[in-house]
């Protein structure tokens, strides 16, 4: 294992020398371990691994309690976190590396599940509060500011009675789990649109809904 994270960390080294441009810290939320994988909740998480591999590159390094992957991309650098303190925790994760990597509230992107728009639905926002969502929240608390982007990732309401966190914990359905590669594909293409056309741009061309 530790001759894993040397490969990794010589080829990320090599990579940074590449990038003569800004950084930009892509942020996908979640929960660590097995059994959330493939929950709701970890739509960030999907989005990020989309992203990592589109981009060829690998959750390889940890720090600050998070997965990094550090990538060039379009004469930038990307790095992108995975935080895994668990969702409620997240901003014991971020803002760490915020801090270390010297990454300014304009260059960075949290992409999370939202309970208040329909599933398939992106929505890009430059700022806000965090709508119930604890991982946002906690970032939002330890930063001391809600001045930074974020990538909404639809997934709807519980039906019926169903407990909130039941549901966001639990996997998507049938019809949503058809549709679901489709809606990450778009939003590993908004992420990237935030860093190579800024966010008013990647607002306008994805928010919306993904169709099937």
């Amino acid at each position: 294992m530790e001759k894993f994270f040397n490969t990794i960390r010589k080829k990320q080294s090599s990579q940074e020398n590449t990038v003569s441009g800004e950084t930009f810290l892509l942020v996908g939320l979640g929960n660590p371990g097995r059994e959330y994988r493939a929950s709701r909740h970890n739509f960030g998480f999907m989005v990020a691994d989309r992203i990592a591999e589109r981009l060829n590159t690998e959750f390889g390094k940890a720090q600050f309690k998070t997965l990094v992957a550090m990538v060039p991309y379009e004469g930038r650098r990307i790095i992108l976190a995975k935080p895994q303190t668990f969702m409620n925790l997240s901003g014991q994760a971020v803002i760490p590396l915020m801090n270390y990597y010297k990454i300014p509230r304009s260059m960075l992107l949290v992409m999370h599940d939202d309970l208040d728009i329909p599933f398939a639905a992106l929505r890009m926002r430059p700022a806000g509060g965090a709508g119930g969502q604890k991982g946002l929240g906690s970032i939002i608390q330890q930063l001391g500011s809600q001045d930074f982007a974020r990538l909404r990732c639809g997934i709807g309401h519980p039906p019926g009675q169903m407990d909130v966190k039941d549901y966001v914990l639990n996997k998507f359905n049938k019809e949503e789990s058809d549709l679901l590669p489709s809606v990450i594909n778009e939003a590993a293409n908004a992420a990237l649109a935030f860093v190579t056309d800024g966010l008013q741009a990647a607002m306008t061309r994805y928010n919306g809904t993904v169709e099937g």
